[in-house]
């Protein structure tokens, strides 16, 4: 029974205020989507603090001191994501970019990789993962000094492939 008189109260105070809580959502929001939100945020607020009311403030003072923090908030909530959001789609406009360029490049080098001797494609894929000399000697099974000499004779041959 004492949860339905709360709520009930709580309605009633809420109907009666609920023009200043619109006031103060439409000064720090001028969409009306956001407005929405905003003035559902400062009732949830003002539905929690409710129980813990202290009488000795006024309702509207107390009700505008609410509705002031929950709007400075949500401004600067609403700020930093959109912050975010902006730059995100920056970010994502460069790597769009970026990544279709190299991707492109990506896609020519192993063009011309793919007309490579199969032994000699093994060992510059190998090195252009990032393998040291000695590591793809392990793996094609030749010494580190024939890979260094192989490396050298086929970024030659990749060069002369590239300019024609």
């Amino acid at each position: 029974m004492e949860d339905l008189e709360l709520h009930e109260r709580f309605v009633n105070y809420l109907e009666g205020y609920k023009r200043l809580i619109i006031k103060v959502a439409s000064a720090y929001c001028s969409e009306p989507e956001d407005r929405r939100d905003l003035v559902q945020e400062i009732s949830l607020q003002l539905w929690k603090a409710y129980p813990n009311y202290d009488a000795s403030v006024a309702f509207s003072t107390w009700t505008y001191r609410i509705a002031l923090n929950v709007s400075i908030s949500f401004l600067r909530k609403e700020t930093s994501r959109r912050r975010r959001e902006e730059q995100y789609r920056r970010e994502r406009d460069i790597l769009e970019w970026s990544s279709a360029v190299q991707d492109e490049r990506l896609e020519q080098l192993f063009r011309i990789i793919d007309q490579l001797k199969p032994l000699d494609k093994g060992v510059m894929i190998l090195s252009l993962e990032g393998c040291k000399n000695t590591e793809i000697a392990d793996v094609m099974g030749m010494s580190a000094t024939y890979v260094s000499t192989k490396l050298y004779r086929i970024r030659e041959q990749l060069k002369s492939l590239v300019t024609t």
